[in-house]
């Protein structure tokens, strides 16, 4: 490292974001993780003993990723590559190896090649990376914000230990705080400034378990608020909700955050909760998700878990749907609600869905039934001198306009596929069978 190069990270040490410059370089320092960094855990022990393998660190923005990363490269006696999947290449990762091999051919050191954003390298870059992680070339720790076993190659995730990091709590983001006040060296402690607690409260509660955006919102506040009366630069609550204009939605339409909302908002209406459903609607529609998407869900609820005991919530969830593209937002957020809610406070059957899928399953694996003749159509020629559509008896000529007939194949004659639940209009049709002796 020459003179320019020394003095260039000096200065960008000066100048980077608060977040960057209060990662600890010790794994005691870090804040949080409890249930990977405990002294009990697997990669505590790995890294105070140096002996780290390949791992993928995956959790939200703000969690401790690349934190990790730097606590390892500190602690390490391997060399340390730093790559970011969003500016590096394949020849970045050709370099990369080759001073891999070198280092272990002339010092005999190993190599942690760490990989930020991984999920950003498409699969040919991703497989360059096999031989030399199988054959411990380097050491490969990557970090993601996409769930590993979509965006990362599996060949890459069998040869590696996955590391899920949690968003923080609001006390651990408030220990945080605290510690970018009084650190003087890298933190805020150098400015004389001081939080108020319901300002400290506030921010860690608004950051929504992402660090990095508590102490973004904590150094904009100190570096643009002016010292009081006392000479002291005071935040106060009206200057944290300038800092934080609105609460951080983790919410990716492309990543797996997507699915756990959307399952969370079917099983709250599955599940009669119309307060949880409109709430996860409301993630859904605050973070950008299309209402359409959106409304064909609650169609499928309708039917998958209300079904016929109630089937006018397949109406309002169809006509809902219709709705929402006749008005788009924000009036469609209304529509929306009202389907939701309707299908969470109706009763409840899977009997339809458990009809099909029962059907479907004897279809597939029972031979094909011949349909009794006397159900098969009359109309085309020659029918009749084959005998089709004769003894077929006509359910509207008898009382209650039914008829006992066999209506099944002859091989499937006693199966029963639509078992009519107890809730709602279901009840109604189960009580109907057994008026007409079905």
């Amino acid at each position: 490292m020459d003179l320019f190069d020394y003095m260039r990270q000096h200065n960008m040490k000066k100048e980077s974001p608060l977040a960057s410059r209060l990662r600890p370089t010790r794994i005691e320092d870090v804040i949080g993780q409890k249930h990977i960094l405990g002294e009990d855990k697997l990669l505590y022990r790995a890294i105070k003993a140096d002996k780290i393998s390949s791992v993928i660190f995956y959790g939200p923005p703000g969690t401790g990723k690349t934190t990790l990363a730097r606590v390892i490269a500190s602690t390490t006696s391997s060399e340390f590559i730093q790559l970011n999947a969003t500016t590096s290449g394949k020849k970045d990762m050709v370099d990369a190896v080759t001073a891999a091999k070198d280092t272990m051919g002339m010092y005999g050191r190993k190599t942690i090649l760490f990989i930020d954003e991984i999920h950003r390298f498409n699969k040919a870059q991703q497989d360059y990376l096999l031989p030399y992680v199988e054959d411990g070339t380097v050491i490969l720790i990557g970090a993601t914000t996409e769930n590993p076993y979509f965006e990362v190659n599996s060949a890459l995730i069998s040869r590696s230990i996955v590391f899920e990091l949690l968003p923080l709590s609001k006390e651990e983001i408030e220990i945080l705080i605290d510690r970018a006040f009084s650190d003087k060296e890298n933190g805020l402690g150098a400015y004389n400034a001081v939080i108020e607690d319901d300002a400290r409260e506030f921010i860690a509660d608004m950051a929504n378990g992402d660090a990095r955006t508590a102490l973004n919102a904590i150094e904009l506040g100190v570096l643009t608020t002016s010292p009081g009366p006392d000479g002291v630069i005071h935040i106060d609550l009206d200057t944290a909700s300038e800092c934080i204009q609105r609460r951080v939605i983790k919410y990716d339409k492309d990543g797996d955050n997507h699915y756990d909302i959307i399952s969370a908002f079917i099983k709250s209406m599955r599940g009669s909760d119309p307060d949880a459903a409109v709430y996860y609607l409301a993630r859904m529609i605050y973070a950008g998700e299309d209402i359409k998407f959106i409304a064909r869900r609650i169609m499928i609820c309708a039917s998958e878990d209300v079904g016929n005991a109630d089937p006018m919530a397949l109406v309002v969830a169809v006509n809902a749907a219709k709705a929402v593209e006749m008005l788009g937002l924000p009036e469609a957020r209304i529509t929306l609600s009202q389907a939701a809610t309707y299908v969470a406070c109706a009763p409840k059957s899977n009997s339809c869905i458990m009809a099909i899928d029962e059907a479907l399953e004897t279809v597939r694996r029972t031979p094909t039934a011949p349909i009794p003749p006397y159900l098969r159509d009359a109309h085309y020629k020659g029918s009749k001198e084959l005998g089709r559509g004769i003894g077929y008896k006509y359910a509207h000529d008898y009382p209650h306009h039914w008829v006992d007939q066999q209506y099944l194949p002859d091989e499937l004659a006693d199966r029963r596929f639509y078992r009519p639940g107890d809730e709602g209009y279901e009840k109604n049709i189960k009580e109907h069978f057994k008026d007409i002796g079905k």
